[in-house]
């Protein structure tokens, strides 16, 4: 008989030996369960390092591009202010000439014209930059002219009326406006259907509201919803960034505004969902910046609270990976723990009772990762009677099947 590692050495001698194992059958079957345990993360350990090693490697790409994209363009500059020649320039800096715009880096074909547009402004005569003032004045003239045209069109006025119904232009923009903002929140509440319908009317009227901050940041909020309801990737990408780029300005210039900073944040989250680790972490830094801004403006939203408890579990679940990129890239990385995010989930329900199920879900699963099994079973119940309206809604009862199986 073969012996078992560990087993006693039998003496000299005894020929017949009997060797026992010191491990019983459960010990063993315990060993071997740790055995693949290990082996278990040893494979992740392995993938995640090989992930690793692909984001730096992409990262480091980025940072080349970056680098070199910002030496082409100082070449450019420095290219711009070598002059042939000292430039006479007759107009004055308000003007709306050509030739500034020209100046200003934009493409001309033209062959007399040498980078950036100098040459062929100096090149003009006299005559020739006089012509252009004068035809400049008449396009003006007829720019105006067509404005005023079209107002009275829109309204059904007469010249001699326009003055004194400006007043009632305003106004009539302004009812319009919250008629179709109020048609917009009733929208968005709906089914699939509605929120499309909902993109697509404030889609075609954004040359005329594009400038109001109540518009703005509800024409943000319906990329986001067609970021849901979209399949393919590649339009989900595109739905993300041109709402995202609605509010990059907006955001800046109306602070003040909680809806801006909101959808703002969802947005970058959204863009950022099938990017490399580092730019998920970025936008993720981001995405906690403005939720906190518009928390600040808004503190009685239980929506903003909702987002930042994803953030917080999703912070306090990072894998090692995850956790070691954001050591690179940060000095003071951001943390956050299960308990921070149960706070803002409850939060939620004190605010907002039921407010949604996806939020007593993750109350649920808070609890769970406590230890706290009780109150987890408690909010498991009290999620599955509220209904599920949304994909969000529907991924959560899946959540809730598996905690149950468990």
């Amino acid at each position: 008989a073969q012996a078992m590692p560990g087993a006693p050495i039998p003496a000299e001698g005894a020929a017949r030996a009997v060797h026992t194992p010191l491990l019983g059958q459960d010990e063993q079957l315990e060993l071997l369960e740790r055995l693949d345990f290990v082996v278990r993360n040893i494979v992740e350990l392995r993938r995640e390092v090989e992930e690793l090693r692909n984001s730096l490697q992409h990262l480091a790409v980025e940072i080349v591009g970056e680098v070199r994209s910002h030496l082409e363009e100082t070449q450019r500059v420095s290219r711009r202010r070598r002059f042939p020649f000292p430039r006479e320039r007759s107009d004055s800096t308000g003007s709306s000439s050509i030739y500034f715009t020209a100046s200003s880096g934009n493409a001309n074909t033209d062959d007399g014209e040498s980078e950036g547009g100098y040459t062929t402004a100096n090149a003009e005569s006299d005559y020739d930059r006089e012509s252009g003032r004068e035809s400049e004045e008449g396009e003006d003239e007829v720019s105006c002219d067509t404005v005023r045209t079209v107002r009275r069109d829109s309204l059904d006025l007469g010249p001699e009326e326009e003055e004194g119904n400006l007043q009632s232009l305003d106004s009539s923009l302004e009812e319009g406006l919250e008629q179709l903002l109020q048609q917009a929140d009733r929208l968005h509440d709906g089914d699939e259907q509605d929120r499309r319908e909902g993109f697509q009317l404030l889609l075609n009227n954004k040359l005329a509201y594009a400038g109001q901050r109540e518009f703005l940041w509800r024409l943000a909020r319906a990329h986001s919803d067609m970021w849901e309801l979209t399949e393919d990737e590649e339009e989900k990408q595109s739905y993300a960034s041109e709402g995202k780029k609605e509010l990059e300005l907006a955001s800046q210039r109306w602070d003040q505004s909680a809806e801006c900073h909101q959808w703002f944040a969802i947005l970058c989250g959204q863009l950022s969902e099938h990017e490399s680790i580092p730019k998920r972490i970025q936008a993720g830094c981001v995405f906690k910046e403005h939720i906190d801004r518009a928390i600040e403006l808004k503190p009685e939203d239980p929506q903003l609270y909702y987002l930042m408890g994803r953030w917080c579990y999703q912070v306090a679940h990072l894998g090692w990976l995850e956790k070691k990129t954001v050591s690179a890239l940060f000095e003071a990385p951001p943390t956050a723990t299960v308990q921070d995010a149960l706070q803002n989930f409850l939060r939620v329900e004190e605010l907002s009772p039921g407010f949604s199920k996806a939020g007593r879900v993750y109350i649920a699963k808070c609890y769970r990762d406590l230890g706290n099994s009780s109150a987890a079973a408690l909010w498991m119940n009290l999620a599955s009677e509220l209904p599920g309206n949304t994909k969000e809604d529907a991924e959560s009862e899946r959540e809730l099947e598996e905690m149950r199986s468990v």
